[in-house]
């Protein structure tokens, strides 16, 4: 299960550490610096993969310690803003890229010191650097990144006389309809093109990444409204609803369970699902590839969307200083046989990235998942979410669009239009 579109095992209001004030030393001796670090990492391997360097740290340093604390994805922004206006605020936290923007302008966040600044732009892809920056400040060391990319079912594509996945977007629209199957009184067996309403990542993600093939952008170059009512938006638009309205795709199916059941031939998702296929559908997995997005014509320049987590500082923090030595030990310090930094060898360990572009080429040169690669290459020409203070509640409208348009409330134009009003209304009362 991925650790953000499924809940997890314990509620939030029982998590063990999340609740109670945490405890600050004064860093005399005997009574070190206790810094807190708030993440969603709060269960199974993601949990151990994180404790496992702070032990380290905790082992290994005694005037300052880290406390690690969780609160399930969905239940991360409001922890972040409820804390911070309680004043019980943790020292280190760790949002979605996304919320950058709303979190500094609410004071939550502390810009990253110049030569913190120097190391990260130094160090990650320009996406990398782009999500964890906020008016050109950075604030925060780039974590998990993703990049998306066209997951395949190479045994359908072979299935509809297929050999290579598509490449360009009439390919996928004759491959989408060529590999959809569906029984003699109409039911779907095989989805051509997993498009889904499920969840943002699946509605509006894979927009997103086809807008940015599209050389379109979902937020203006000044963030103060949305730019999709153009020339690449409407052409995604009339893509998506192409393929719903030749019967392609089916908005309805929950394409984390139908993909790794063999019913969606294509998918364009992120690249942390790799790590959730493989024991999905065992032996069946070595028919998963992936593929660059597909652009609209052939010789168009490669683009996707990428998103990801940044660990940051609070603003409130009484030991800065201390908390970003510690971030720079986790991110930037290199360790073990491959010379790469813990927070990569983490990332990597749990099916998914960093913006480290050379950490990930050493640890994924030889053995691994050769399905990771295509998302490695993807953070050379990747486009970062636009991470403006309204982003949250933007993508939220967007969906909303997207999902009347594939359900047929709402044509091309009218969903064009009706996202540019409500996301500039939203976008533009925020500054």
């Amino acid at each position: 299960m991925d650790r953000r579109h499924f809940a997890l095992a314990l509620p939030s209001a029982l998590l063990a550490a999340g609740c109670a004030a945490p405890r600050r030393g004064t860093g005399r001796p005997g009574d070190p610096i206790v810094l807190t670090l708030l993440s969603h990492y709060s269960s199974g391997a993601l949990r151990k993969a994180l404790q496992d360097p702070v032990d380290e740290w905790n082992a290994t340093h005694d005037r300052v310690k880290i406390r690690t604390e969780a609160v399930e994805f969905t239940d991360l922004l409001t922890t972040f803003m409820v804390r911070q206006a309680a004043g019980r605020g943790a020292d280190i936290i760790q949002p979605y890229c996304l919320w950058t923007g709303q979190l500094v302008r609410a004071g939550v966040l502390r810009p990253a010191p110049p030569e913190h600044t120097a190391e990260i732009r130094r160090g990650y892809t320009a996406a990398a650097v782009g999500a964890a920056s906020v008016g050109g400040r950075v604030y925060g060391y780039p974590t998990e990144v993703q990049t998306y990319a066209l997951y395949h079912n190479r045994r359908l594509l072979r299935a509809a006389g297929i050999d290579q996945p598509p490449r360009t977007w009439p390919e996928l629209t004759e491959a989408a309809l060529r590999t959809t199957r569906r029984d003699r009184y109409g039911n779907m067996l095989v989805q051509g093109f997993g498009l889904s309403s499920y969840d943002d990542s699946t509605t509006v993600g894979q927009t997103l990444a086809l807008l940015n093939a599209a050389g379109g952008t979902f937020v203006s170059a000044d963030g103060r409204g949305t730019a999709i009512d153009s020339p690449a938006g409407r052409a995604v638009f009339e893509l998506e609803h192409r393929l719903v309205a030749e019967g392609a795709s089916a908005p309805g199916v929950n394409v984390y369970q139908a993909f790794p059941a063999g019913q969606v031939a294509m998918v364009i998702s992120a690249g942390w699902w790799t790590g959730s296929l493989r024991p999905l559908m065992g032996a069946a997995y070595r028919e998963v590839g992936v593929a660059p997005v597909p652009v609209p014509r052939a010789g168009d320049r490669p683009a996707t969307l990428s998103t990801g987590f940044l660990l940051g500082v609070n603003a409130a923090s009484r030991f800065p200083r201390e908390a970003w030595e510690f971030l720079r030990w986790l991110n930037a310090e290199r360790t073990g046989a491959k010379g790469v930094t813990r927070m990569s060898a983490l990332q990597v360990s749990v099916g998914s990235l960093t913006g480290r572009a050379d950490d990930m080429r050493a640890l994924l040169g030889t053995g691994g998942d050769p399905n990771l690669r295509p998302f490695l290459d993807a953070l050379a020409y990747a486009v970062p979410e636009p991470n403006v203070p309204g982003a949250q509640q933007a993508k939220t409208l967007l969906r909303t669009n997207i999902e009347a348009l594939w359900t047929g409330q709402r044509s091309v134009e009218e969903a064009l239009r009706s996202t540019r009003r409500q996301v500039d209304q939203e976008v533009s009362r925020l500054w």
